[in-house]
Formats: C-alpha cells, sequence, structure tokens
C-alpha cells in the first residue's frame, strides 16, 4: 500500500502539472460522479493528508485514496497512456497536462468547504506544514494496543503503513506485539519523521541508506532470511484485524525484544 511519502509525491507532481490551469476534461469513472463535471473550473493545487490526495478544482475536492495498487500519471494530452483503459478510474485534463488516475479503490468529490468530512479523523501528518509532534505522541501514547497496530492507525499519526511500522520497530529494538504504554513513542515518532521526511524527495524508498533493490529495508518482506545486524532468521506475523496487508509484520527475534 501506497504510504505517506509517496502520496506526497504524487501530490507534488499532480499540483506542479495541473496547478493554475484550467480544466478541459475531467471524467471520473465511477458510477456514484460519474455525470459531474468540472470542466472550465481551475485547479488550485493538490496535496496530500497522510495517505490521502486532495486535488482542489474550482470549490470543490478530489479525494483520492491509492489504497493496495491505485497509482495517478501524468502525460501530455494525446501521449499514449501506459497502462490499459479499463484501469482508468479518472482523467483530469488541462491544455498541457493529463493526470490519469488508475487501480483507485477510493473516489470522491465534495465540496471544499466539506474536506474535513474526510480527513478530519486523521492524526498530524509528519509531511505536513503544520505536524504536532505534542499531539502526535499525546494520541500514539494513549493507545494500549500493540504498538504495530497503533502505529498504523492514521487516527494517531496520518502517513505510516506497514513497511514503516516494520522498519521503524526494528531500528528502534522493538518487538511489534509490544503494548504502546511499554514503548518510548516520543523517541519512535522523532525517528519516524526524519525517515519519512528523508524519503519524501527519493524515488525508491530506504531504510538501509542502500538504495539498490532487494537491499532497502532490515526487515520488511524478508521473512525467512537473515537479520543484516545478526544473522537471525527474520519472522513473519499478523497483527490485528485488517483484512489487507497492513496485519502483515516482520521482525528478528533477537534484534526486537
Amino acid at each position: 500500500m501506497p504510504e505517506g511519502d509517496t502520496v506526497f509525491r504524487t501530490a507534488r507532481r499532480l499540483d506542479a502539472a495541473l496547478s493554475g490551469a484550467e480544466v478541459t476534461r475531467f471524467d471520473l469513472r465511477v458510477p456514484r460522479f460519474a455525470t459531474l463535471d468540472l470542466t472550465g473550473q481551475p485547479v488550485h493545487g493538490a496535496l496530500a493528508r497522510g495517505k490521502h490526495l486532495l486535488l482542489r478544482v474550482g470549490d470543490s475536492t478530489l479525494h483520492s485514496h491509492l489504497r493496495m495498487d491505485g497509482a495517478w500519471f501524468v502525460y501530455r494530452p494525446g501521449e499514449k497512456w501506459r497502462h490499459p483503459a479499463f484501469k482508468v478510474r479518472a482523467i483530469v485534463g488541462t491544455a498541457h497536462r493529463e493526470a490519469v488516475g488508475v487501480d483507485i479503490a477510493e473516489i470522491e468529490v465534495v465540496p471544499t468547504r466539506d474536506e474535513d468530512q474526510l480527513v478530519g479523523h486523521l492524526g498530524p501528518d509528519p509531511l505536513a506544514a503544520d505536524w504536532d509532534a505534542a499531539e502526535a505522541v499525546r494520541r500514539l501514547g494513549a493507545d494500549t494496543r500493540s504498538i504495530h497496530v497503533a502505529l498504523l492507525d492514521q487516527r494517531n499519526v496520518a502517513g505510516f503503513g506497514n513497511e514503516y511500522a516494520a522498519e521503524l520497530l526494528f531500528l528502534r529494538g522493538i518487538l511489534p506485539t509490544t503494548p504502546t504504554p511499554e514503548v518510548d513513542v516520543a523517541a519512535l515518532l522523532d525517528l519516524g519523521v526524519r525517515t519519512i521526511r528523508a524519503n519524501r524527495d527519493r524515488a525508491d524508498r530506504t531504510f538501509t541508506g542502500v538504495n539498490r533493490g532487494g537491499q532497502t529495508t532490515w526487515v520488511y518482506g524478508r521473512a525467512g532470511r537473515p537479520c543484516r545486524r545478526c544473522g537471525t532468521l527474520i519472522r513473519r506475523g499478523e497483527q490485528g484485524a485488517d483484512p489487507t496487508r497492513e496485519r502483515i509484520t516482520f521482525w528478528c527475534p533477537s534484534c526486537q525484544r
């Protein structure tokens, strides 16, 4: 699932391509909004809020959540798409650029004044200008569930997904099953903020400092392989009741106690 840094880069790319221009093509291929037409409206900008992407057009906001497989691509008008048309869920075009949303599971349009109905429940976002570290520590610290589950709850902190949870807990030497009240959440969040801010400007996310394929993570996706630090085999398990891959976690039983 795309995490906060991926959505941040997507919003930045859409903002650079569309902001300030007038919409010349608006096509949402979802039943609820199939007849909505915002052509002729100005694009005010795009921004990320955690894993949510907000594209402001006229007095409306196009909200999308990429879920597992969604992505936005930017093309020149008339340029051939790199994916089949049946996967396209949204098209927002201007005279010079065309944003194409592919395999997006969640699309909504609301008046911009009502954006809080979609993202108002989210906790502080470490990539947002209004990041509130104290509030994030308060919310996370008040959660009594396992730290893996609590860190993924977007109501505590917005933007961290399964890869970040697994990697940050490894770097701090914390078992994912540890009850959150037993964790130094301030130190964990400080590391998380520094890491996700470093990754937001990278084409490929890394936690090890190495950008080569297969060498960017310590534990995530490495079940059954030796720990890069101690050689112990990495384990894989599940936490919480999330039906998506977000419940899967990875850890080193020697480095994380």
